[in-house]
């Protein structure tokens, strides 16, 4: 009788506790917005559309994009146009019909993707833009001020080769795809500064559309018809790694200042500052690009705009590295985002 007593009292007991814990899972505790915060992320579709897929950019945004995705219950897809414009358009425009709540678009082309925003748009889907936009704004860009960096970049060569410098002030510009707000707007900004210097001669404006091959065949070109040439001002890591290689070639490395900018990976940037093939660079911050992205889709989900009533930009703040002010911290690898980026 007694064991059986005892038996009754425990199992009252373990029903007390599973209620207990019941009644936990199913009333979380909310701070008063956490509880809806979380609601109105989980089970949401997120559609991804870089310029490619495979480099260090699009690579260390997935990572931060997926991390999230992963904590708060909600799905990113991907869909890789692998480096063109037309592949893209139709990508866009598959993920368009399948309805996600938000479209990331990475736009290798100024104007091919017009349209698409457009579509996505009217279609009930909230739009950004990542580091690169069509001339249509959607909800959100994400990324760097190419004005801005086109400016600074020409100030760091007029720095090195302009009056006051020793330098004859004869420079090159090296272009990537002139489709692109990269060579469009950068290219404005450092004009406006040349402009700005008479003592500044750009001797070659060519474009190597984002090819090192092409960039190095270019530059060792320009090299032999302006042996004496002061600066160069590239606008891609990895279009640069042929300019630099070039420069390399002709025995003019202490000669000749190179500029370039990109994401700030650690073999693209520090490691190429470190080697001397890159004077000086200007990083974009991929973890920081990462880091807003992934703050843009969570105000986005949050709030649900309807598309295109209330488009906001976050630009990225630019980080100047050069040999001498490169610390450890300066530049970042996709081991270190797929662990902890976003």
């Amino acid at each position: 009788m007694k064991t059986r007593k005892i038996l009754a009292a425990a199992a009252a007991v373990a029903t007390a506790i599973a209620g207990l814990a019941t009644a936990s899972l199913a009333e979380p505790f909310d701070d008063g917005q956490s509880k809806t915060y979380y609601e109105k992320l989980t089970g949401k579709k997120v559609g991804f559309v870089p310029l490619s897929m495979g480099f260090d950019l699009t690579e260390g945004w997935n990572a931060g994009l997926q991390n999230q995705a992963e904590a708060l219950g909600y799905e990113v897809t991907i869909r890789d146009p692998n480096w063109n414009t037309e592949a893209g358009v139709q990508a866009a425009n598959g993920l368009i019909a399948e309805q996600p709540d938000v479209l990331i678009l990475h736009p290798l082309d100024m104007q091919a993707y017009n349209r698409t925003v457009q579509k996505a748009m009217a279609s009930g889907i909230n739009v950004i833009q990542v580091n690169l936009k069509s001339v249509t704004n959607g909800d959100v860009y994400v990324g760097t001020d190419w004005y801005e960096m086109g400016q600074k970049q020409a100030q760091a060569v007029v720095d090195a080769c302009g009056e006051g410098s020793g330098g004859n002030g004869k420079i090159a510009f090296v272009q990537g795809m002139l489709a692109t707000p990269t060579a469009t707007i950068s290219g404005q900004g450092a004009q406006d500064v040349f402009d700005q210097h008479p003592e500044i001669e750009v001797v070659a404006t060519q474009a190597a559309d984002w090819d090192a091959s092409k960039a190095q065949a270019i530059t060792s070109t320009i090299l032999k018809q302006h042996p004496d040439l002061c600066g160069i001002l590239g606008l891609w890591d990895g279009q640069d790694i042929g300019t630099a290689a070039a420069i390399r070639e002709a025995g003019v490395q202490d000669q000749v200042f190179l500029v370039t900018s990109g994401g700030g990976n650690q073999s693209a940037a520090c490691d190429n500052i470190e080697n001397g093939n890159f004077d000086a660079y200007y990083s974009y911050d991929v973890p920081g690009q990462a880091r807003d992205l992934n703050s843009a889709v969570k105000i986005l989900l949050q709030t649900d705009p309807e598309p295109g009533s209330a488009p906001f930009a976050l630009y990225t703040p630019l980080k100047y590295i050069t040999k001498e002010n490169m610390t450890a911290s300066s530049c970042w690898t996709l081991d270190e985002l797929k662990a902890n980026g976003g």
